[in-house]
């Protein structure tokens, strides 16, 4: 079983945020759409590390100037996704500080008595969920899991894993007999998920490098055989801060960030697009936010193939990093906003910026939606990762939410795809509203009438 180091919130050995540039400057540069460095960003992000605290007036200025581009940029329409959250395993032994949503393999053994509120899919359960959803008219189906030991690939796969003299140990590994349900390998996974023309949305990073532990197979190698099962595109998560001596301290044994700009490199020369991330607001500094920029910045410049970027703010209140005391609170209101907004004007080659309301909430997302956001996440059926942690916003929205959301600040719903390519307008009086892009959708509404908002209407978990 995993166990929580000891850490000192005092002694990570950061340094204060500190540049060369004054924040005046940089604004200037991001009025005249110059491209930002990461001392500009962090000026942004900071309001100047002149002075401690958030200015409330130069905040607003960055506000003001990252809703003005993203006008310029993408218009006044606000888009989102009718999708099914469906999450295979919580079964993971990483030991990240930030997340809830693990429980230890340990606990999945045949014949444990270690009680858990943790669950284990078999292809045949997630094809049912998604077959479930299909017929409420969703069309993407996102997937992401724990580091379950007994996943593998394929068969060859599962092969090599069992022929190390300690499999456990050397790569994470104990065969599928060993625990109460198989999972199937990831292949097997991505065709029971592929049903019905749905859009499938899967394989972090993290899980590409469990799917080739213990080989040397390349990233884009394996994102071919699973795109060849049935994957259409991955999420940029597993990012959380794209610097290593943040990471050493939130998520050791996760990937490096070398290895998850690899992975990213390898899904995108597989033909598949990607989205980014990061998870912000624990113990990284405004620099450590501005350098992660950078490195997605940097990332879409060589493939172009990152459709958007997603600011994750971080729930603390279940996780070890809280229970430990070194954190009391995730990232304040103010943090929320100037991480869209600089985001907005740094990452001048990715088109899109998501709000978030199942980590804000209805009235906070809607206001990032003024600080440089253009989407607003998507139905959404559920969502477990944040609930766990502490999340409290709920689990779903209906088109009608949606509408009456987005055009209460005036802005144009739009019910996109998730590649964004297929868009379709709402007519905010021609109502009810449901999806109609999905390949079973005509329009009907998804879930009758005062289920939304919080309630748990599918039996998928992320």
């Amino acid at each position: 079983m995993t166990t929580e180091p000891d850490l000192d919130p005092n002694d990570f050995g950061f340094a204060d945020p500190a540049t060369d540039q004054s924040f005046e400057n940089a604004l200037a540069k991001a009025r005249d759409g110059i491209r930002l460095s990461v001392d500009d960003a962090t000026e942004l992000l900071a309001t100047g590390t002149d002075r401690d605290g958030i200015d409330p007036v130069r905040k607003e200025a960055v506000l003001e100037a990252a809703d003005r581009r993203r006008a310029e940029e993408v218009g006044d329409e606000v888009t989102f996704v009718a999708n099914l959250n469906n999450n295979v395993t919580t079964a993971c032994n990483t030991g990240c500080l930030f997340c809830n949503f693990k429980d230890s393999a340990h606990a999945f053994e045949a014949g444990s008595d270690v009680e858990h509120a943790g669950f284990t899919k078999t292809p045949a359960e997630s094809r049912a969920v998604v077959e479930d959803a299909l017929s409420m008219g969703i069309y993407e189906v996102c997937s992401v899991s724990g580091l379950h030991p007994a996943f593998a690939l394929n068969d060859e796969h599962h092969e090599i894993l069992a022929a190390r003299d300690d499999p456990a140990s050397e790569v994470n590994y104990r065969p599928p007999k060993a625990y109460a349900t198989d999972p199937g390998t990831y292949l097997e996974q991505m065709a029971a998920m592929s049903v019905g023309g749905v859009h499938l949305h899967s394989m972090t990073p993290e899980e590409a490098y469990h799917a080739r532990r213990g080989t040397d197979w390349s990233y884009e190698s394996v994102y071919r055989e699973l795109a060849a099962s049935g994957l259409d595109s991955a999420p940029g998560t597993a990012a959380e801060i794209l610097v290593d001596e943040v990471r050493d301290v939130i998520c050791p044994g996760k990937i490096r960030t070398d290895g998850w700009v690899a992975a990213m490199e390898g899904a995108t020369a597989a033909g598949l697009d990607v989205t980014s991330t990061m998870m912000y607001g624990h113990v990284e500094t405004v620099e450590h936010r501005a350098e992660h920029l950078k490195v997605i910045r940097d990332l879409q410049d060589r493939t172009g193939g990152i459709t958007e970027f997603v600011p994750l703010s971080f729930i603390h209140q279940n996780t070890p990093l809280y229970r430990q005391g070194v954190v009391d609170s995730g990232p304040s209101r103010d943090e929320d906003e100037l991480v869209v907004a600089v985001a907005r004007l740094f990452l001048d080659n990715v088109d899109h910026v998501q709000a978030s309301w199942v980590k804000s909430g209805d009235a906070h997302g809607l206001k990032l939606l003024n600080c440089g956001a253009d989407d607003f996440m998507g139905t959404i059926l559920s969502e477990e990762i944040t609930k766990r942690a502490g999340g409290e916003y709920g689990e779903y929205r209906s088109f009608d939410d949606y509408v009456e959301m987005i055009t209460a600040i005036g802005r144009t719903p739009v019910e996109r795809s998730t590649d964004y390519r297929t868009r379709r307008r709402i007519d905010p009086d021609d109502g009810p509203h449901g999806p109609r892009l999905g390949p079973r959708a005509d329009g009907t509404p998804m879930l009758p009438n005062g289920t939304g908002g919080g309630g748990d209407p599918a039996s998928a978990d992320d």
